[in-house]
């Protein structure tokens, strides 16, 4: 399975695609998507321009590396109102490519891939950097955008197999629960 995690941003989006197989872990690609600089042409006033780009960049990712799942952050409410509506969008940008590509979607909170990459929740993008280069075996840090990326794919790899698991569960005990209530199924 390959998975695709984004660590959505507005101004710098971050990706890592991990393959997994089993209970191993193999880095394929990491990077950013960046909105504003040279490269777009865009200033940071033109919001509608720079949604296009990270849907755009996401959209390139996804087509380019063929993930079969994706996994994205969920944004944390900010004491800036304004900054959150912003981030909101910019994931919105980045759902809508995936979704568009096909992929189904997990979501994970910053604590939670915190927690399953390093151990604890309140780590420091330093701790985060440092556990995906030994849990992919990369040999150097990738940045903290791409990092946080790869850490949701990891979480993805762990918590989704685990769903897996609870959901074939969750099913054979429908199935038994029917049979005692007469065939009824719900």
């Amino acid at each position: 399975m390959r998975i695709l995690g984004i660590d959505p941003g507005l101004q710098t989006t971050g990706f890592g695609v991990v393959d997994v197989d089993g209970h191993r872990l193999r880095y394929v690609a990491s990077g950013t998507v960046r909105t504003t600089g040279r490269a777009t042409g865009l200033a940071l006033g033109d919001l509608p321009g720079r949604l296009k780009v990270l849907f755009d960049g996401v959209s390139e990712v996804a087509a380019r590396y063929q993930p079969s799942t994706a996994a994205v952050e969920i944004i944390f409410v900010n004491v800036n109102p304004q900054s959150t509506l912003l981030l909101g969008q910019a994931r919105g940008a980045a759902l809508t490519a995936l979704v568009n590509a096909n992929l189904p979607v997990a979501e994970y909170t910053a604590l939670q891939m915190k927690k399953a990459v390093v151990g604890h929740g309140r780590a420091a993008k330093s701790q985060v950097q440092e556990m995906v280069r030994r849990l992919l075996e990369l040999p150097g840090l990738p940045g903290t955008d791409a990092a946080d990326a790869l850490g949701l794919a990891i979480t993805h790899a762990h918590a989704g197999a685990a769903m897996a698991r609870v959901g074939e569960v969750a099913q054979l005990t429908r199935r038994q629960h029917a049979m005692y209530k007469a065939g009824r199924s719900y």
